[in-house]
């Protein structure tokens, strides 16, 4: 039916004034060469700068959009999650409000969605690249990070951390409403909780370009990924996810 909604797209924003522009562009120039319907939800973590105010003057641009705005700050996770339980449509992907993975890339996940459940970007898959190569040190970190991650919590996942996932209708919100951890780890527990539920993964190659205004903390933040991690496993151990 026409009036169905194909695509829902979740970003999520907190002290995006100056980038959220970039994103909602993007959208707006993929929406018009599309044939299927999309809505675009924007969740605004509580923001303190005028994210939402610069969102809403795309409001006429972008059939379909949505600014979803609350006071209080939940974290990048509870965010992402506000907006899949929201979301309304047969596919649902999240993606990051500086358009670091291009909306357009969506092309390249769509395809798989027949026959998976879950299917992530990924810049360490087959097809993956970084627009701008990072530096050696940030480069051994993250997959050191991956290791320790795929150890813990979720085996065979590359790239746990990129911002760009899609989900099935009825897998997302299956997941996401077990979900209990709120920051930057929650792409790990969800996709712990996708695989305990016997959801099939893929896992697409993009090209990223590396934000160097990003507001996540490569050792703090690692350290936390490590400690969420630990958490996930053992959640997965005592059945808190079935």
């Amino acid at each position: 039916m026409k009036d169905e909604i194909e695509l829902s797209i979740v970003i999520p924003a907190y002290k995006e004034e100056k980038r959220i522009s970039i994103i909602l562009e993007a959208i707006k120039k993929y929406v018009k060469n599309k044939e299927f319907k999309i809505e675009t939800l924007v969740v605004v973590d509580g923001s303190p700068d005028k994210t939402a105010e610069v969102a809403r003057t795309f409001v006429e641009a972008i059939p379909g959009l949505k600014i979803m705005e609350r006071k209080e700050n939940k974290g990048k996770g509870g965010t992402v999650k506000e907006g899949i339980e929201a979301a309304r449509g047969k596919y649902i992907i999240f993606t990051d409000a500086d358009n670091s993975t291009p909306i357009e890339q969506v092309d390249k996940l769509l395809p798989f969605m027949t026959k998976y459940e879950v299917v992530i970007g990924s810049r360490y898959n087959d097809g993956g690249k970084l627009a701008v190569p990072q530096s050696i040190v940030r480069r051994v970190g993250s997959r050191v990070l991956n290791i320790i991650i795929q150890t813990l919590a979720i085996p065979g996942i590359k790239d746990t951390q990129c911002g760009f996932k899609m989900f099935r209708h009825d897998a997302a919100k299956e997941i996401f409403k077990r979900m209990t951890i709120t920051n930057f780890s929650f792409d790990i527990e969800v996709l712990a909780i996708a695989k305990k539920l016997g959801y099939k993964i893929r896992e697409v190659g993009i090209t990223w370009y590396d934000n160097p205004h990003s507001t996540v903390a490569p050792i703090g933040d690692g350290v936390k990924m490590i400690k969420d991690s630990w958490t996930v496993r053992k959640n997965l151990r005592t059945g808190k996810y079935t």
